[in-house]
C-alpha cells in the first residue's frame, strides 16, 4: 500500500514538473515573438528621431553620489530602437501604437511608467538618468516621452538589468 502510494507520488510529482517546465517554453515563446497585440505595430523600420544623449560617462555625477558606497549598479551604453509605450497598459492590456495614442499620452502625463518595445519584442522601462534633478522634479524626460508616445524612437542612454528588468536611464533632459 505505501508502495502504491510512493509511487502515485512520484508520478504527480513529475507531471507538476513537465507541466511548469512546458509552460515556461510557451511563455519563452511569447515574449520572443514580437510586440504584443502585431495589429497595432508601427512601422519599426522608420525611427522619427532621438531620445537621449550619449554622456562622456555612464552616470551623471548626481547618480554617482547617490550610489551605495558611491557607487551605482554596473551600466552600459546603449541606443535601442522602438516604439514608445506606456508599460501599464502595454503590460496589462498589450496596447500601443498610434490608435492607444490619446489613452497612452494620459497615462505617461498621470506618471504611469514610460516604456519602449522593440520590434523583436524586447521591452525597456525608460527613466531619465540624472538621480538629484529626477527626484527632484527638474527633469523633461516624462514631457518629451509623452509627446514622442506611439512613436518609433532611437533611445540612447545606460542600460542597466537586474532580475530580468531592463532598464534604460535616459540622459540630457535636465531643466536649465
Amino acid at each position: 500500500m505505501s508502495r502504491k502510494i510512493l509511487l502515485t507520488s512520484l508520478v504527480a510529482a513529475l507531471a507538476l514538473t513537465l507541466t511548469a517546465a512546458d509552460e515556461k517554453k510557451t511563455e519563452t515563446k511569447r515574449s520572443a515573438s514580437g510586440p504584443l497585440q502585431p495589429q497595432m505595430n508601427p512601422d519599426f523600420d522608420k525611427s522619427e528621431g532621438t531620445l537621449g544623449e550619449k554622456g562622456e560617462k555612464q552616470w551623471s555625477d548626481t547618480t554617482v553620489k547617490a550610489g551605495v558606497d558611491g557607487k551605482p549598479l554596473q551600466g552600459k551604453t546603449v541606443s535601442v530602437t522602438g516604439e514608445i509605450i506606456d508599460l501599464s497598459c502595454y503590460l496589462q492590456l498589450g496596447k500601443h501604437g498610434e490608435k492607444h495614442k490619446a489613452c497612452g499620452s494620459k497615462c505617461i502625463a498621470a506618471g504611469e511608467p514610460v516604456g519602449l518595445v522593440t520590434k523583436e519584442g524586447g521591452i525597456y522601462m525608460l527613466i531619465a538618468e540624472e538621480h538629484d534633478p529626477r527626484r527632484d522634479g527638474q527633469t523633461s524626460f516624462r514631457k518629451a516621452a509623452g509627446d514622442h508616445f506611439a512613436q518609433v524612437m532611437e533611445v540612447t542612454g545606460t542600460e542597466t538589468s537586474v532580475r530580468g528588468i531592463h532598464t534604460i536611464y535616459v540622459q540630457g533632459f535636465v531643466n536649465k
